[in-house]
């Protein structure tokens, strides 16, 4: 099938830069071959991002016959797939039920079928719990002493599931794709937005000033000992969050310093603070609510005027594709494969957008994207993780957070069986087994 990604796809500029290039070709050699030539140079990291999984943003192979004769809407919605359960009853909202596919290619599951419940409430998911009804459930933290009263439930520890990180939105120094005017949300009125995207012009300077003040306002530690229960530690750079901290420079730290935050909003012209909208992307990831509130508390505390708002992440979302959001956000997302994984979200041509673009971001992410040679790719991350911490631009870290999931007593952990990807939610069910 020749076509075209849909719009909606975080990644859909990828996918069609990677499989649908003009100057590339489509090749099937046999049933189960296909050959692509992108036309030029992409990292596999690039690559393994659209077809790794459990993520969002992955480019799923499905069933070109359910497509053309069933029709784009019923193969989005019933997906005829590969995996190791079949759809079987299911009511939108409420619960699936799937059932197990004997003898399946990776691992046939150990239940005959297994039903998800889509559950929305914490405490009617950990009642469920308690109840026996559920065997185990996306929690929130600090349920954790009510599981730990269930007798013989144990807790599911999953390391570096997640990273939050803090992104400014209006620093969009490139104009909108194929015009001569900017973005709709660029305004070098904000408090954070230079009117120049040059890195040595005396306004840029300053509104580095109020960037560092946002960042080093906030106690990144207490966040994680009080809301996260410890489970999790600082970030730097989203992007960059779990085995990739290691390219960090000693001196690549967020301290927290409130008061050397005000004395930084006095040099940049903002004795009495500023205006800024924070909006906490709800995504599913533990405390996220929680923790942007105290980041909009934080700010609070060194003069400025905080709106703060919690949107479900589906109905943000449109204010961001369409460069149309001014604020910050605090967004949670996955562990990347190398941070090369997000740069499509940096880019002019992505449909989705962290609220910055700028050319050096433009140059570096293209190299790193088009290296072939892993060291030409770490370079060029690398040079990214220091004019980005440098600049405090819109790729500043929170905290790296893991992921705790409760077990009843009848199943058994399947922690060596969790695939990385997206962890906001379970994934793993094939290889759970009875007690």
């Amino acid at each position: 099938m020749n076509r075209s990604p849909p719009a909606r796809n975080t990644r859909s500029s990828v996918v069609a830069e990677i499989f649908f290039a003009e100057d590339g070709s489509r090749t099937v050699t046999d049933i189960y071959t296909r050959v692509i030539d992108s036309g030029i140079a992409f990292s596999d990291i690039s690559i393994l991002e659209l077809l790794g999984t459990p993520r969002s943003v992955g480019a799923w192979v499905v069933s070109k016959k359910q497509f053309e004769e069933e029709g784009e809407e019923e193969a989005n919605r019933n997906t005829t797939a590969t995996g190791p359960w079949e759809i079987g009853a299911w009511e939108s909202g409420q619960f699936w039920e799937l059932n197990a596919i004997e003898n399946h290619w990776r691992q046939t599951p150990a239940f005959a079928k297994m039903i998800e419940w889509e559950i929305p409430e914490e405490s009617a998911r950990v009642a469920g719990f308690k109840t026996g009804n559920l065997d185990t459930f996306v929690m929130a933290l600090d349920s954790i002493s009510e599981i730990e009263a269930v007798d013989g439930a144990q807790l599911m520890q999953v390391a570096n599931a997640a990273q939050s990180g803090l992104n400014f939105y209006g620093a969009t120094y490139l104009n909108a794709r194929d015009s001569d005017e900017p973005w709709p949300n660029f305004d070098p009125e904000l408090a954070w937005v230079s009117e120049s995207a040059d890195d040595e012009s005396e306004s840029w300077k300053t509104v580095v000033k109020v960037r560092k003040a946002l960042s080093i306002a906030i106690d990144r530690q207490t966040i994680i000992d009080e809301l996260l229960l410890g489970f999790g530690h600082p970030n730097v750079l989203q992007g960059w969050g779990g085995p990739q901290e290691a390219c960090y420079e000693s001196d690549m730290v967020w301290e927290y310093d409130p008061e050397a935050a005000k004395a930084l909003l006095v040099e940049a012209g903002y004795p009495n603070g500023f205006d800024i909208t924070l909006t906490a992307a709800v995504r599913g990831a533990p405390s996220e609510v929680e923790a942007c509130e105290a980041v909009a508390q934080y700010w609070e505390d060194i003069g400025v005027n905080v709106t703060l708002q919690s949107l479900p992440y589906g109905t943000l979302r449109p204010t961001l594709v369409a460069r149309i959001y001014q604020g910050a956000t605090c967004h949670s997302v996955s562990i990347r494969l190398a941070p090369t994984q997000g740069y499509a979200s940096f880019t002019n041509a992505s449909n989705f957008s962290y609220g910055a673009e700028h050319p050096f971001l433009k140059e570096y992410i293209g190299i790193a994207k088009t290296s072939i040679r892993r060291e030409d790719r770490i370079a060029a991350e690398d040079a990214l993780a220091r004019w980005n911490f440098d600049n405090v631009f819109s790729m500043t870290g929170l905290y790296v957070n893991d992921n705790i999931w409760p077990v009843r007593p009848n199943i058994n952990p399947w922690d060596n069986f969790i695939k990385q990807g997206d962890l906001r939610q379970i994934n793993g069910f094939e290889y759970i087994t009875p007690r």
